[in-house]
């Protein structure tokens, strides 16, 4: 069969949206990346009488991705049918961290009423040859970590921790899940002991600063994010620090601390970026209550 591959990185290309369904739309309650390895529909546009199908599977190295095969026209009585599969290829399309709609997953007897396999061939491509190697359990842990499913991730990065806590970007995925979901009290050990095998990585710097401003331990956030701007020579990810810093003594109502990084922010800021914006704003609110 001729494979017609065409990668798209925006689901607004071929009209993939957040739309009402001909179904009740709550029953699109699953996120892509709970639906790996599955059949799915996504929701259709409100001008449309049919909704995209496929297939989402996982690509270690491009992330997840939808197989789009066609078309799936719901009945009034909820029933499915197929509408249009295409014979001469498919398209994969790259589904983008936090934009991409729920989906609905079809049920395996609908999936064998299309003659399809529950699983497809091609598949077998996908998936690793040692799906518990250090690398592939890092690997899942960095793309769950980037559809912003951090909860899934751990699953993957704890146990890879346990082979080996230094490997190549193992403690910085591993502490920025815990740091996205407020588990603190765990990313701090991890970053203190991946600054003490590699000291000149900023970005330990910039995760350990941000579980500091959270905690309120203020003192503590400011050195780290000193050293951490020190070193880096990324100007967004300097601002980012800066930021977070001006936003913890903005909390505190230290006017004269948050005037030092919020000079930093700007310094390093793209002129009416969102983080100079946000500076704009804390100024602006800075009297009013709190």
């Amino acid at each position: 069969m001729k494979k017609n591959i065409l990668l798209l990185f925006l689901f607004s290309t071929i009209q993939f949206c957040f739309s009402q369904s001909s179904i009740d739309k709550s029953a699109f309650n699953v996120k892509y990346y709970d639906a790996k390895d599955k059949w799915v529909i996504f929701p259709k546009k409100a001008t449309d009488s049919i909704h995209p199908f496929g297939f989402i599977y996982l690509d270690l190295q491009a992330g997840f991705t939808f197989n789009y095969e066609g078309s799936v026209r719901i009945d009034n009585n909820g029933k499915f049918k197929l509408y249009n599969k295409s014979n001469e290829g498919y398209t994969k399309v790259r589904l983008e961290p936090y934009k991409t709609a729920s989906v609905f997953i079809i049920p395996d007897k609908i999936v064998e009423s299309f003659e399809l396999p529950i699983k497809p061939e091609w598949l077998t491509i996908y998936q690793p040859s040692n799906p518990e190697s250090i690398k592939t359990l890092k690997d899942y842990g960095y793309h769950y970590n980037h559809v912003g499913a951090c909860e899934n991730a751990l699953i993957f990065l704890e146990k890879a921790y346990k082979l080996n806590p230094h490997f190549d970007g193992l403690e910085f995925e591993l502490a920025y899940a815990y740091n996205h979901l407020g588990q603190y009290e765990k990313a701090i050990p991890v970053l203190d002991k991946a600054i003490s095998n590699n000291p000149k990585n900023y970005y330990f710097f910039r995760e350990l600063g941000f579980a500091y401003v959270k905690q309120n331990k203020i003192p503590l956030a400011e050195k780290t994010y000193q050293k951490g701007i020190k070193m880096s020579d990324n100007d967004f990810e300097k601002s980012e620090m800066a930021l977070n810093m001006a936003q913890g003594y903005f909390k505190l109502k230290d006017r004269k601390k948050f005037d030092q990084w919020a000079k930093i922010t700007r310094k390093y800021a793209e002129p009416n970026s969102q983080y100079a914006q946000y500076i704009d704003m804390f100024e602006k609110e800075w009297d009013s209550p709190r």
